[in-house]
């Protein structure tokens, strides 16, 4: 028989679970990266399955464990992560809840050989969520990669609209690499969630070279 005294504490811990829970507003429960190509948080998880917890944790951070889980507010540039939070996306909502990924150096990530010109991109999806846009970005000729990533350094270079319905695994965008980013620069890539005011952002630390048409 339970006493009076563990009913109680029960009934008290179970009060308390439900202040959180509804305390919180509702976050998306989409998930997703961009895997190809590599984005800086699915680097890390890789990483971690090559080099082993310790040593990948220590390059990356929390996110090893769950790059699908980069969220927060939506609507870039005007609004979202915070200048020198992008990479991170804040923390990911408490997600992976470190800033390890903003951290910038010219030499500080693994890069992805990318090309000018047309470039397919494919976001991978943990769990599927009614989508309104993605829209991606570049780094303008000139940024500073020492220094902490701000909207101010990126350029808009593609959108592709949604109708509100969930997206379709494995489908690829087709972007343009404008032909004067040689050299290290980085795509930023977003998804905006429908039913939430939340966004996934994901960066791609690239290395470009000449397309064929140059």
């Amino acid at each position: 028989m339970f006493s009076k005294k563990s009913v109680f504490v029960a009934a008290c811990l179970s009060l308390v679970c439900s202040v959180v829970f509804f305390a919180f507003p509702k976050e998306s429960h989409a998930h997703g990266y961009v895997s190809t190509p590599i984005s800086r948080g699915y680097q890390g998880q890789l990483h971690n399955r090559e080099w082993g917890w310790t040593a990948a944790h220590r390059v990356y951070g929390n996110v090893i464990s769950n790059p699908q889980s980069l969220e927060y507010r939506k609507g870039f540039p005007e609004a979202g992560p915070r200048d020198g939070r992008i990479a991170s996306a804040e923390g990911g909502l408490g997600q992976i809840n470190d800033f390890v990924l903003d951290e910038q150096g010219a030499d500080r990530w693994t890069k992805q050989p990318v090309k000018t010109g047309n470039l397919d991109l494919t976001w991978t999806y943990t769990a599927l969520h009614s989508t309104t846009k993605w829209h991606y970005y570049i780094t303008k000729p000139g940024w500073n990669p020492d220094a902490p990533l701000n909207r101010a350094a990126f350029e808009k270079i593609a959108e592709v609209s949604h109708d509100g319905s969930l997206p379709v695994r494995g489908e690829t965008h087709n972007i343009t690499i404008p032909e004067d980013r040689i050299g290290y620069h980085i795509i930023l890539a977003v998804w905006d969630i429908a039913d939430t005011q939340n966004a996934f952002y994901n960066v791609i630390d690239a290395n470009i070279t000449p397309g064929l048409g140059i």
